[in-house]
């Protein structure tokens, strides 16, 4: 038997979650049976979509059960195994993380082929942040040379991949985000525009000034204010990749809807809403791209790392009070 610790959900959070809301408990792992892998975490991943898996409601993906470990993205080492195709010392990808290791069918956890890069870059530029960013923009958003386009968390795991293909393939980006520091990385990856929300009166003056014939993208993070400075800013035929709006994911009460929604019809707004699930066929090409980009040192990212198993509920709460800059990861080994 080896002895693991796992994040469970204790209770359903209403409102912003508290550390109450979680509970670390041990369980005992026996070795792995046939055609098992017994994988230890070296890094998980907290992701704001998680927040929607705590209501007890249909989504697209099942809540999280009370008393049950939690799941997420996780990369981890293989240490003991009776997979035909894994073998001691490989480095994993897995849904399983919110744990220190677990035993899983070996077709659970996919291999990964680092190419020279952290393990933990699968979780972010590399991984579902990246590929969020990659298909939002490209395909959804219809991303064309010459396009005005607007991210909001635009120093996020997704937003700053985001603004970064944007400039990559010729565009002007104004990036929004709070605080110094994230509007100084803004800057070091090259947005042309930098608006930091907490310190402008108005998002909307302050994005008219920005673009002042109006922008072409908008890459939806947030919502609320966000979204409605994007309606008046936005020209024409204008396409909104709506990827998440963290503002609303912890309301208590319905949320005020967009006061100027009205312009996405007289202005031919296209705004659709996309989970990148359903967009797993673009992955070989988002693959191809990235290690090209990363290669020739066109992309960079950062890092909000915790550590320990302990440390995860806390590390989950930082992304609704905005503590973390780039991909938030928890360091489990």
């Amino acid at each position: 038997m080896t002895t693991s610790r796992e994040v469970r959900l204790k209770t359903r959070p209403e409102g912003m979650p508290q550390p109450g809301n979680f509970e670390v408990a041990s369980v005992d792992l026996p070795d792995p049976g046939a055609g098992e892998v017994q994988v230890k975490n070296l890094y998980m991943s907290v992701d704001p979509y998680m927040r929607g898996r705590m209501y007890d409601r249909p989504s697209y993906v099942p809540p999280f059960q009370i008393g049950e470990a939690l799941q997420g993205g996780a990369v981890g080492e293989v240490v003991a195994s009776n997979g035909a195709n894994l073998k001691v010392g490989d480095i994993v990808q897995s849904m399983l993380g919110w744990r220190e290791r677990f035993n899983a069918p070996a077709a659970a956890v996919q291999k990964i082929d680092t190419h020279g890069l952290p393990p933990q870059a699968f979780l972010g530029i590399a991984g579902m942040p990246g590929l969020t960013a990659y298909v939002g923009l490209l395909k959804i958003a219809a991303l064309k040379e010459g396009d005005v386009v607007f991210v909001s968390a635009a120093a996020g795991a997704v937003g700053s991949v985001v603004c970064q293909i944007a400039k990559i393939k010729g565009c002007t980006v104004i990036g929004s985000a709070g605080g110094d520091e994230k509007t100084a990385f803004l800057r070091e990856i090259g947005c042309d525009h930098v608006i930091d929300y907490k310190k402008v009166p108005n998002l909307t003056k302050a994005l008219m000034e920005a673009a002042p014939k109006g922008i072409d993208v908008y890459f939806e993070n947030v919502g609320g204010e966000h979204l409605e400075a994007a309606l008046e800013a936005a020209k024409p035929f204008a396409r909104f990749a709506m990827c998440g709006m963290i503002s609303q994911y912890n309301a208590t009460e319905p949320p005020k809807g967009p006061s100027n929604i009205m312009y996405v019809v007289g202005k031919r707004i296209r705004m659709e809403g996309f989970i990148v699930s359903d967009h797993f066929d673009m992955l070989p090409q988002f693959l191809q791209d990235m290690s090209g980009w990363l290669g020739s040192g066109k992309l960079k990212w950062r890092e909000t790392v915790d550590e320990g198993i302990d440390a995860a509920p806390g590390a989950f709460l930082k992304l609704f009070t905005g503590e973390n800059l780039g991909k938030m990861l928890v360091k489990l080994a």
